[in-house]
């Protein structure tokens, strides 16, 4: 053994030998994270494609002979470039394959929309489709590397005349990062680098093989931070069942349903069964329990299953050998002018092929025809062959486009007898004259390169965008409150004099149905309010007065309430509502003196406003001890206001005399035409004023009507909804309608006469081609038709209410015209004349209804004022 084996381990020349394992570690991390990086996870820039796939489409070009190859074949030839096991390579190709563009598939690959898998790759067979040969491969303008054990050449990139990464999209996880770029749509991305050589602007949206509904209001062009919602098509197909007829994108069939069992079993939603019958066309049937509203369950899918999902993208790309952090819009950018760029290349190669070619049939012409050749006959040395033919050459050599090398004197000399003796010079003129308008063309595109560019992707467009149409729908969705749609999957239960609320104790006082989603507000006799979340049980105060749900957005929802001012010791009165608050904090409803309690509470769902009988104690001062009081006499005001002055009397008891009515008015109603929802916010067109029993009226261009309640849940598809207003039983509705059977157009006027709710009345006649084209209910609607007699168009305008009389809604009615009729429009009614009021604001004539009052009484803005005077 060598004394330096010897040396003890913990000496100071085995420490100043040793290597630091913390750079070890650092070396070998930073190594291996640009491995899987740029070898593994992230697309190059360049072709969109990752390691994997770029080298399983060369292998596939190099064994494309125009038949189909098993694909377990293609992946051995793949092994040969890529370093990794077969079961990587296969699932590349199945990825390649199912995305329909690349690469035509033959056998079982799987279905992406219900999570089958591909059969075994002995067993599945693909070629190189037609496209993927047209943009994808070009030897010439293609830079090459060694493959990984040096006996192959393969691509470093492949030259793609197409913006590949965003047509197929693509996800990978790398080591501290990770890239996740949607799909987007064939013909939108080559309208878009169209438009992007035209000098303007674009916007490329996602697009989804699996179809559905999305949103893309935040996606900000797939930058890091932008997110997309997706949603399944769901149909109601009668009103106890729906059909699921498209999925979002990244989930299954199976991974959808499982998730729509899943919320039913946890009570989110009631359904009785799903049933998947699923073909050709996804259809996933899913049956309501009774007494379920299919709108609510709509939106309950919605909210609790994979019915809705949210994708978060993250476009990086390799550029340089570095991932680089691009927006969508910049990666169709850069691929346009790639593209450019190649197409370029390209032109400037065939153009050396034109000069080339131009070249050498000049030089045979005069080789040729002055008999060159024969002043080689009696040359005895190559040398001396290549000299005569050189000096034969040297009256013409000014006119070629380059000198002529010896490479060109040898192929001169190649040129067989026979040909010679064959030689016809109009023939090579002829073709001279072909080669010299190819290269004048050539020229042409590569001093109008831009118009070359759009030529070419317009004719990838003609080419192969059939059948590429968009198959997400875009739209904007509205915001689902879980709370709101949840199922009553619970039960509320009080124990007011000990003070527990929740819903495990099935003992106590049963309050209401509720979802364990929900808030809970209390408000006790010590005049204190709390709002908690729902919980098996929970302590919120003793002497509970009140308990029920609390909505946040619930601005009608009114508190009627008489408290002791535990100081002065007056009744106080005031009218309030919640607002918004913190969960699990207590809040004063008195004026937080010592002994302040409250005496009377009414909790009123749309403002009501009673009218109570107060009773002093008898030992009171007040000469009347008995008086009445109105709460509509007071404002509503805010929670932590001190209210109004009662009495300062003792009061012994309050009892109520009379029910109250709503003082908050009837709710105004505005339908949202984008997203086909009603809403109280203000959003779209303001549909009317409603009280309790009021009804909407929905007609659909299907020739359907429909009474419906006004419930913010209500859900209407925006392409269908020709008329949606108030229902006003006395009106008239004026319809024309297209007979699909007769292919004529009718006009009716009627009025609706049935009152079931949420049931659709077919109004027009029941022929499958059938269609409402208009419909209005103004007094005296007028429309304009454009009318064919013989081959004169004709522009006539109609009073529909001189036209035809009112009839039965089942009636057919009667023919606009017995001419043909290409056209049917509704004329818009003209707006009555504007009047001012009093206040100096204008208002139209029909702003108050028949009844309707104005308060023209001062506000009262001290909270002190007194009201009783006993």
């Amino acid at each position: 053994m060598s004394e330096e084996n010897n040396k003890p381990e913990g000496s100071d020349e085995s420490l100043h030998n040793s290597v630091p394992v913390t750079g070890m570690y650092k070396d070998w991390f930073l190594d291996y994270a640009s491995y899987v990086i740029l070898e593994r996870a992230v697309p190059a820039i360049e072709d969109g494609l990752k390691p994997v796939q770029r080298r399983i489409l060369h292998a596939m070009k190099e064994m494309d002979d125009g038949r189909f190859n098993k694909v377990a074949n293609i992946i051995g030839q793949s092994m040969q470039y890529h370093p990794h096991g077969d079961a990587s390579i296969g699932d590349a190709i199945v990825n390649l394959g199912q995305k329909d563009l690349l690469i035509e598939t033959q056998g079982n690959w799987g279905d992406i929309r219900t999570g089958d898998s591909a059969a075994a790759a002995r067993y599945i067979e693909a070629r190189l489709s037609k496209f993927a040969l047209e943009v994808v491969f070009n030897p010439q303008t293609t830079d090459w590397q060694l493959s990984y054990d040096g006996r192959k050449r393969e691509p470093v990139t492949l030259p793609v005349k197409f913006p590949l990464l965003l047509a197929q999209g693509v996800e990978g996880i790398a080591v501290g990062l990770s890239t996740k770029i949607l799909p987007h749509n064939f013909r939108e991305l080559i309208e878009g680098s169209i438009e992007i050589l035209k000098g303007n602007k674009t916007n490329v949206l996602p697009d989804f093989l699996t179809g559905g509904l999305a949103d893309f209001s935040e996606y900000n062009e797939g930058v890091r931070g932008g997110k997309v919602k997706v949603r399944a098509k769901i149909e109601e197909e009668d009103s106890k069942t729906l059909l699921i007829k498209e999925i979002p994108f990244g989930t299954t069939t199976d991974s959808l349903i499982d998730s729509i069992l899943k919320a039913n079993d946890k009570g989110k939603i009631k359904i009785k069964k799903v049933v998947d019958n699923t073909a050709k066309d996804v259809e996933i049937q899913v049956h309501l329990a009774s007494g379920t509203s299919p709108d609510v369950t709509i939106d309950a899918l919605y909210a609790f299953t994979d019915c809705e999902v949210s994708i978060s993208p993250n476009a990086c790309v390799i550029i340089n050998d570095k991932p680089v952090f691009l927006s969508v819009n910049q990666i169709l950018e850069y691929n346009t002018k790639q593209t450019k760029a190649l197409l370029k290349r390209e032109l400037e190669i065939r153009k050396a092929e034109l000069m080339e070619k131009l070249l050498f049939s000049s030089l045979e012409k005069i080789f040729i025809e002055n008999r060159i050749y024969r002043d080689i006959e009696e040359c005895t040395t190559w040398d001396g062959v290549l000299e005569a033919i050189d000096k034969g050459l040297d009256p013409y050599k000014p006119d070629f486009y380059r000198e002529i090398v010896q490479e060109d004197l040898v192929r001169l000399t190649e040129i067989r007898i026979k040909r010679i003796s064959k030689f016809d010079a109009f023939k090579a003129d002829e073709l001279m004259r072909k080669l010299q308008e190819e290269l004048k063309e050539v020229n042409y595109n590569l001093k109008h390169l831009t118009d070359f560019a759009i030529k070419y992707y317009q004719n990838l467009l003609d080419k192969y965008g059939k059948g590429r149409e968009r198959k997400t729908e875009i739209r904007a969705f509205d915001t689902i409150q879980a709370s709101v749609v949840a199922a009553s999957n619970a039960k509320l239960y009080v124990n007011r004099k000990d003070g527990f609320v929740g819903s495990g104790l099935k003992k106590e006082e049963f309050v209401c149905d509720c979802s364990d989603l929900d808030d809970i507000i209390v408000i006790r006799r010590d005049g204190k309010m709390m709002v908690s979340k729902i919980q098996d049980k929970n302590f919120m105060g003793k002497d509970i007065l009140h308990v029920g749900i609390y909505r946040k957005t619930d601005d009608r929802l009114t508190f009627n309430m008489i408290y002791l001012d535990g100081s002065s010791g007056r009744a106080m009165v005031k009218r309030f509502q919640p607002g918004g608050v913190t969960r699990d904090k207590e809040y004063d409803l008195t004026k937080g003196t010592k002994g302040s309690k409250t005496i009377y509470l009414t909790a009123n769902p749309n403002g009501e406003a009673e009218i109570v009988t107060a009773y002093l104690t008898q030992g009171a001062k007040a000469r009347v001890k008995v008086f009445d009081f109105e709460f509509a006499s007071i404002d509503i005001k805010g929670r932590g206001a001190g209210g109004n002055i009662l009495t300062r009397y003792p009061i012994r008891k309050i009892q109520l005399k009379m029910e109250g009515v709503s003082t908050l008015g009837g709710l105004d109603i505005y339908y949202d035409p984008i997203i086909g929802r009603l809403n109280t916010d203000q959003r779209g067109e303001l549909i009317g004023n409603f009280l309790g029993d009021d009804r909407i009226l929905v007609c659909y261009k299907s020739g359907e009507y429909e009474l419906n309640s006004f419930e913010l849940t209500n859900r209407y598809e925006p392409s269908e909804v020709l008329l949606i207003e108030k229902f006003v039983p006395e009106k008239v509705l004026s319809a024309i309608y297209f007979d699909g059977g007769s292919k004529t157009y009718y006009v009716k006027r009627f009025m609706v006469e049935t009152t079931t709710l949420n049931k659709k009345f077919n109004f027009i006649t029941d022929h499958r081609s059938s269609y409402l084209k208009v419909i209005s209910s103004e007094k005296q609607p007028q429309v304009v038709a454009k009318i064919l007699k013989g081959k004169v168009e004709e522009t006539i305008e109609y009073d529909l209410d001189m036209l035809i009389d009112v009839k039965g809604w089942k009636a057919m009615g009667n023919k606009l015209s017995t001419y043909e009729v290409k056209e049917v429009s509704l004329i818009e009614p003209v707006k009555p004349p504007i009047k001012e009021k009093e206040d100096g604001t204008t208002a139209d004539e029909d702003d108050l209804e028949v009844g309707s009052t104005i308060d023209l009484s001062p506000k009262k803005e001290d909270d002190e004022e007194q009201l009783g005077l006993f």
